[in-house]
């Protein structure tokens, strides 16, 4: 590869990570939307629902630094390839499982191949743009989770009402089988320095110079709380507490998580004028504000007010991502950025895992309204452990007239 790449090959690079990534997103959020279906015709409590819709989750967490460790070493093309591979073969087997047994065990499967593209596609985008675009860039490849929860939102409860479960699951099939397919023609892995070269002091372990790739995965695993929450009782919510069926249930949910993917674009753009962390507070304080708005407009019944106040909560709870996954790959360097960005997903997966039994148990418990309030304590704990300042391979980036420190 040429040292000046070319523009156009590394939006096509992009693409393919977008797309990667969404296939395993629509896989890992199928399970919550399958329960009303689990809850009322199968007669699953929410908890144990919510085991399910956590079981990708799970998977993923086993796998992220391992995945993230063969892209590191044999480059992204191979990785994310293989992952997609492996995931149409456990989405096969979800589709045709004979008991929940077994479903959870293949949701578990698809999970940990899901990983691949988790892992490695974040670094692929990161290896193909310069800094002063990776922020535009990767709040674009961080479109893709919430795009594949609203292919989930909208595809899977009318199929599994009209068909059942397994015609649920197949949608998962035909993307993850498509994706192989464009992924293994198309993706590219960028050029990186040789060993030895200018970007050796990358190599050396970053988490051992500071604390500072720790703080940024805490705050990550604090902020995905509400974002899993959200998505995975959103839909429950609207049918169960406020009367919505589950065709329009499903289509607010798809559209406040289209609309929070549409954001993510402006989030990524916002990050490369003012920095990511300095960012990332504005949004966990966002993030309180507007869960304690909607549990108190839950809590009065407005039915009206309290789906927008549902969709602005889910743009908020899904912006941390890009500047997130951002500032984990730049201070990681292009040596370490597989594994750490492995590390990044598998704290905001481990999360993801126990947010769906321990906030449906806590739904059982005390109603949605005060759930939603708690969820709120998740973004205040944040708050203190984001750092000061934005760091490049373990060196401050320097203030600037558009981009404070």
């Amino acid at each position: 590869m040429s040292a000046q790449p070319s523009p156009s090959l590394a939006w096509v690079q992009l693409t393919l990570a977008i797309g990667a990534q969404l296939a395993g997103s629509a896989f890992a959020a199928t399970p919550a939307f399958l329960i009303p279906v689990l809850h009322s015709e199968h007669g699953m409590s929410l908890a144990q629902a919510g085991v399910l819709a956590g079981a990708p989750s799970l998977g993923l967490v086993l796998t992220l630094v391992a995945w993230g460790a063969l892209a590191d070493r044999m480059g992204e093309r191979l990785t994310i390839t293989a992952g997609l591979v492996l995931g149409c073969a456990a989405a096969l087997g979800a589709a045709l499982a004979d008991g929940y047994a077994w479903l959870g065990v293949f949701l578990v499967l698809g999970g940990m191949a899901a990983g691949s593209a988790s892992s490695a596609s974040g670094r692929l985008v990161v290896g193909w743009f310069p800094r002063e675009r990776r922020g535009l860039a990767m709040g674009i490849r961080q479109m893709a989770q919430p795009l594949g929860v609203t292919v989930a939102a909208v595809a899977v409860p009318p199929l599994a009402a009209a068909s059942g479960v397994g015609a649920a699951l197949m949608l998962s099939v035909v993307l993850t089988g498509t994706l192989t397919v464009a992924c293994g023609l198309g993706i590219r892995d960028p050029r990186r320095a040789p060993a030895g070269g200018a970007q050796a002091p990358a190599a050396a372990n970053p988490y051992r110079s500071s604390g500072f790739l720790w703080r940024i995965h805490a705050v990550s695993v604090l902020l995905v709380v509400p974002q899993f929450a959200l998505s995975t009782f959103g839909l429950v919510w609207l049918v169960a507490e406020l009367g919505w069926s589950e065709l329009a249930a499903g289509a607010l949910v798809g559209g406040a998580q289209f609309a929070g993917a549409l954001g993510r674009i402006g989030i990524g753009i916002w990050s490369d004028r003012i920095g990511r962390v300095r960012l990332l507070r504005r949004i966990a304080v966002a993030g309180i504000a507007v869960l304690l708005a909607l549990a108190g407009l839950a809590g009065l019944e407005w039915a009206g007010a309290a789906a927008v106040a549902y969709v602005i909560a889910t743009c908020v709870s899904v912006a941390d991502n890009g500047p997130a996954f951002t500032s984990v790959a730049e201070f990681a360097g292009p040596v370490w950025a597989g594994r750490a960005l492995g590390v990044q997903n598998t704290g905001q997966f481990v999360a993801a895992a126990l947010v769906g039994p321990a906030v449906g148990g806590l739904i059982g418990l005390v109603g949605y309204p005060l759930s939603f309030a708690l969820v709120a304590l998740a973004p205040a704990l944040s708050l203190p452990l984001i750092p000061s300042r934005d760091r490049e391979h373990g060196v401050p980036v320097e203030a600037s007239p558009d981009r404070p420190g």
